[in-house]
């Protein structure tokens, strides 16, 4: 499986989670869905779809959880017949990152849950401090990729 980084500091972390909680795939990303690092895709373009779908999966689950119950939603979880799909915000220095991690019988959600609280206090460490009030930085070409992408998953390209 591929590990790739796009910040430095969040390779020893999400290393770490992978190995601990088992699971197959898993990404950290801002809640833009730009990705910070992953682990388990072959292609970028099923990273780049699966961060542009849990970004959105997050955005709209946090304003459920705001609507409910007055505060965003912290997790969801799906359980599908062979890979379940856990969905995580991750405290970083007066911000949010989202964890995307997908597992199957090799893991659970209580080891998931168990090592996703070993993994936040790790990413309080390492993370650099970034003022809440400035975004992400964006790649050059990010929103052309992301509607080329989004054209191919609905069959549009």
């Amino acid at each position: 499986m591929k590990f790739s980084v796009v910040a430095p500091w969040v390779e020893t972390p999400l290393k770490q989670f992978v190995d601990d909680a088992r699971v197959e795939i898993a990404v950290l990303m801002h809640p833009s869905g730009q990705v910070l690092g992953q682990y388990g895709f072959a292609r970028s373009v099923d990273v780049m779809t699966a961060c542009a779908l849990a970004s959105a999966i997050h955005a709209s689950s946090s304003e459920l959880g705001r609507q409910l119950e007055g505060q965003p939603f912290s997790a969801i979880h799906y359980t599908g017949r062979d890979r379940q799909i856990f969905l995580g915000a991750i405290p970083a220095h007066g911000s949010t990152l989202v964890l995307l991690a997908v597992f199957d019988t090799e893991s659970s959600l209580g080891l998931v849950q168990l090592f996703l609280e070993e993994f936040k206090a790790r990413v309080a460490a390492t993370a650099p401090t970034v003022p809440v009030d400035q975004p992400p930085a964006m790649a050059e070409n990010f929103e052309r990729d992301l509607n080329r992408n989004l054209a191919q998953l609905f069959g549009r390209a």
